[in-house]
């Protein structure tokens, strides 16, 4: 479920204002709740496949209702992205505050979180892009954003004395690392295409995404470092690697080279 981005009233706000200003406040609830089924029905069945009418539905509101506040399914999708857009921008300055192995797991863990939440703009997102001309732009400027915070946690890592790397290899790493947080849902639902993103597998989901694009840091790591993400890849990816012995058993001797 989509968290809040608009301004609640509380029960005092009821008690001090008038019959008027209650009567204002009552279309931006709904406007809250249509997001709301929104969100959830496209995360669930995919954009493409729900209409407006399918979500009125949902809402027991009459589809004039909900373009009273949404015109066309394009300004609800916007307002959907505007709401991911706000918190995605909010995280990624916490990439300045990365200093080790384990800030950067939680920095990325958080991120694919997000993405979850929002994950129907990346299950859908290339049949989004080519019809809604906002998201085409707005896009492009996510990916900017998302290579700018993975080269500030390159950065912290090397002040650190965790990671080194020449200069010039920096920009195709933190590249490489957006095209895996880009397209890991896309590659979990041709895994699995009826499971992948039902709300069971969101934690098996979320820890290989960030297991996957950290792992990517793993050749210029100092030793105690990588030692460390290696540790916190089998800690929190046990699940999975039961799933794919081969991939279990081939990190065991990775850790023991590092050591």
């Amino acid at each position: 479920m989509v968290r809040c981005t608009y301004a609640r009233v509380s029960p005092r706000d009821h008690e001090t204002t008038g019959g008027t200003d209650m009567a204002k406040k009552a279309p931006r609830r709904t406007a809250q709740r249509i997001l709301e089924a929104a969100l959830d029905l496209f995360n669930r069945f995919g954009e493409p496949n729900v209409s407006t009418t399918l979500v009125a539905g949902e809402l027991n509101i009459s589809p004039g209702n909900l373009y009273y506040h949404y015109p066309a399914k394009e300004e609800l999708i916007n307002r959907l992205y505007e709401g991911y857009e706000a918190e995605l921008n909010e995280l990624l300055h916490a990439s300045e505050g990365v200093h080790d192995v384990e800030d950067a797991w939680f920095f990325m863990h958080t991120l694919f979180e997000l993405i979850w939440r929002y994950r129907f703009l990346y299950r859908d997102l290339n049949d989004l892009l080519s019809k809604n001309r906002h998201l085409e732009t707005q896009f492009q400027l996510v990916l900017k954003n998302k290579s700018r915070a993975i080269r500030q946690l390159i950065a912290g890592l090397s002040r650190a004395g965790h990671l080194e790397i020449d200069v010039h290899e920096v920009d195709t790493l933190a590249q490489s690392m957006v095209v895996v947080l880009t397209y890991w849902l896309s590659y979990e639902y041709v895994r699995n295409p009826r499971e992948a993103l039902e709300p069971a597998h969101a934690q098996g989901a979320l820890m290989r995404g960030a297991h996957h694009t950290l792992h990517q840091l793993a050749p210029y790591l100092g030793r105690e470092q990588r030692r460390h993400l290696l540790t916190l890849s089998h800690a929190y990816n046990g699940e999975d690697a039961g799933q794919h012995p081969s991939s279990s058993s081939n990190a065991t001797p990775r850790v023991d080279m590092a050591v």
